[in-house]
Formats: C-alpha cells, sequence, structure tokens
C-alpha cells in the first residue's frame, strides 16, 4: 500500500490562490486602462444637439391620389438636422409606424461611432414597431451639406431630409457669404406602396418602374395632374446671392437642375468645399449633395427652378416629366408666367461630364513627381 501524499490534489495550495487572486487583479487594471485610454480618445463634440425623429404614416394627396406614406414626424421631407462641424448629434429616434425602420446618417463619416450608421442588418436590427433606438455621433472635421434617409426597403423614397453642419463659429465660408440659404431636395414620388413596389421589382429581376412624378421639396409642381398649387417656391430680393443647398434623395434617377436664365457657382460638393465653379446647369446623382450660389441679377420676373432626368442607359423606362418649382423676385406679378429652365436631353453625357470635370478640390494636391512620372510611362 502506498502511502497517503500530505496533501490533496485537489484542493488548490495557497500559492494557486495567490496567482490565481493576482491574475485577476492584473487583467483587471488591465481593462481599466484599456477602457480609460478609448475614453481618452472618444470624440465628444464641441456642444451636443438633440433630436426627437418619430416614424409615423402620414395621409398625403398629390397627383390626384391619396394614400398613406412613412414620415417623420409628419413631415416629407422630414426635418432638417442642424449642427456645427465637431458638434455631437444625439437623435432618439421612435417608431410609431407599423413597419420596421431604421435611418442612414449619409455622408457622416462614424469615427467610433459605427454602430449608428443606420444600414439595417449590417450595423443594427431595425427598430420595430413600437420600440425606439438612439443614435450618437459626432461630426468630426465635417462641415457642409449632408442628408440622412431610411434603411431599410424603398421607404426612404419619403423618409429623407437634409444634414446642414456649419462651419465653427467665427470661421468664415470659402467663399461670398450668401443673403440667405435655401435647401433642395430632389426627389421621386409613387402612386404605390414603396414596400410593396420594392418587393414587386425584386421579384421580377428587372429594374424599377419610372416615378410617378420627381418633386422638389415634395412638390411635383405644375406640368403634373392636380399640381398646379402644389409648387415650391423661394421668394429672392434682386441684386441678392443666395446659396442653395441641393440634394438628390431620389430612389433610382439621376437628376439634372437648372434656375432660368441664371448661372449657377458651385462651391461645395458631397460636403467638401471645392474651386468655384460656374454653370448652366447641374447633376446630382443619388445620395449626391452639391452647394451653389446664385445672384438674383436678372429682371423682376418668376423664373422656373426644373429637375428633369439623367438616363445614360438605352431601352429603360423612365420619368420624362420636368418637376418645376419658382424662384419668384419680389416685386413680380403674383401670377406672371414663369421663364422656362431648358434642361440637357436626358442623355447628354457631355454635359454630364463638363459638371464632374469642373469640380476640383480646394486645396492643391500633394502628388509625389515620380508617381506621375511611373504613372505617365504606364500610359505611353
Amino acid at each position: 500500500m502506498q502511502p497517503t501524499p500530505p496533501f490533496s490534489l485537489s484542493v488548490p495550495s495557497k500559492m494557486t490562490k495567490v496567482v490565481t487572486t493576482l491574475n485577476y487583479l492584473w487583467l483587471s487594471l488591465l481593462l481599466y486602462a484599456l477602457n480609460m485610454h478609448v475614453m481618452a480618445f472618444w470624440p465628444g463634440g464641441r456642444s451636443t444637439r438633440f433630436y426627437d425623429f418619430k416614424v409615423q404614416t402620414m395621409r398625403t394627396t398629390k397627383l390626384c391620389n391619396t394614400q398613406d406614406i412613412v414620415t417623420i414626424n409628419g413631415m416629407y421631407p422630414g426635418p432638417v438636422v442642424y449642427a456645427q462641424e465637431d458638434d455631437r448629434v444625439i437623435v432618439r429616434l421612435t417608431n410609431e409606424s407599423p413597419y420596421n425602420a431604421t435611418i442612414h446618417w449619409h455622408g457622416v463619416r462614424q469615427r467610433l461611432s459605427c454602430w449608428s450608421d443606420g444600414p439595417s442588418y449590417i450595423t443594427q436590427c431595425p427598430v420595430q414597431p413600437g420600440q425606439t433606438f438612439t443614435y450618437e455621433f459626432t461630426l468630426i472635421q465635417q462641415k457642409g451639406t449632408l442628408f440622412w434617409h431610411a434603411h431599410i426597403s424603398w421607404i426612404r423614397g419619403t423618409v429623407h431630409g437634409a444634414i446642414v453642419i456649419y462651419p465653427k463659429t467665427g470661421v468664415p465660408y470659402p467663399f461670398q457669404y450668401p443673403y440667405e440659404e435655401h435647401i433642395i431636395i430632389l426627389g421621386e414620388y409613387w402612386l404605390r406602396d414603396l414596400r410593396q413596389l420594392e418587393q414587386a421589382v425584386l421579384a421580377s429581376g428587372g429594374g424599377p418602374p419610372p416615378a410617378n412624378a420627381f418633386t422638389i421639396n415634395g412638390h411635383p409642381g405644375p406640368n403634373y395632374n392636380c399640381s398646379n398649387n402644389d409648387v415650391y417656391k423661394i421668394d429672392v430680393v434682386p441684386g441678392k446671392t443666395y446659396l442653395l443647398r441641393l440634394i438628390n434623395a431620389g430612389l433610382n434617377m439621376e437628376s439634372f437642375f437648372a434656375i432660368a436664365n441664371h448661372k449657377l457657382t458651385i462651391v461645395e460638393a458631397d460636403a467638401e468645399y471645392i474651386k468655384p465653379f460656374t454653370t448652366d446647369r447641374v447633376m446630382l446623382g443619388p445620395g449626391q449633395t452639391l452647394n451653389v450660389l446664385v445672384t438674383a441679377n436678372q429682371p423682376i420676373g418668376r423664373y422656373s427652378m426644373a429637375m428633369g432626368p439623367y438616363m445614360s442607359a438605352r431601352n429603360v423606362p423612365f420619368q420624362n416629366i420636368t418637376s418645376i418649382a419658382y424662384f419668384q423676385y419680389l416685386g413680380a406679378m403674383p401670377n406672371s408666367i414663369a421663364l422656362p429652365a431648358p434642361l440637357p436631353v436626358f442623355n447628354d453625357n457631355l454635359a454630364v461630364k463638363t459638371v464632374m470635370d469642373g469640380l476640383k478640390s480646394l486645396n492643391p494636391a500633394q502628388i509625389p513627381k515620380r508617381l506621375i512620372k511611373t504613372f505617365s510611362s504606364l500610359l505611353v
């Protein structure tokens, strides 16, 4: 018979307990240090902006038809999110609709806040009916015009709005300060439930059908049925310069935009300042933003602001009726005829290329000369 050992192997020794305790304390201190390190670099923001978004259905009448659409706070387009560079933004989303919903903050860089980006099933689960979700992000080194929209199904067709980020206090625009600013949201409108429309398009395997109308700030304008009074208007003072924040919130279509007899000077693209570039018209793809300066330097009257399609693909059906808004001078007769704004033909690629080629960074690009020489040799 072997002798019984003086201690049981199943019972940890005092030394083992001490080592375990020291390891636990070391791990706790390490986690605390890492947490404090992350908190030290967390972008807190200069000031905090709070917004309360409620997803709601709203009954509306357009194009001779009445239907329910999904909105934020019963507004179409939705409320504007105003902030300054480096501000912290907190948006509490409450879903009072019968559909799932999320909000994507288009163009916000989401540094250390990717869970607030909004794409459903990617960075978050959808916010179900009756539930709430709080988005929180900091606009680090960002200023200009962006926009937000729903990011589940096609309800973003009516659930969208502008994000306006002003420079820090005391920091001027790098262009002429405007007399006024106006937000212009270009959109598409369907006389169908957008969720059902998306499901039908996916089931067909084909492209989407044409929208029933284009809209400017939610208004189709007089070219569409029952829309003579459903028109957006900007009242302008002769001689003053205006900043228009253009946003294409359309689902599918790239769009031209122009104002009759007025030049547009592009000063910002997708929330980045650019060298001023003057043109007769601009083109915006879905999700794109442009800031343009317009001077009211024409005879007193009413001038059309026009939105029309750009479609370079062949044999694809699309809406070809122009949406009209008014750029109306103070002193013009209320019912005066609006001067038309000529738009390029729908497939004018040169008109698009001219505008795109004119977008140049405000800052010089520092490209190594050796890289330029190497790239040039590859082209020969």
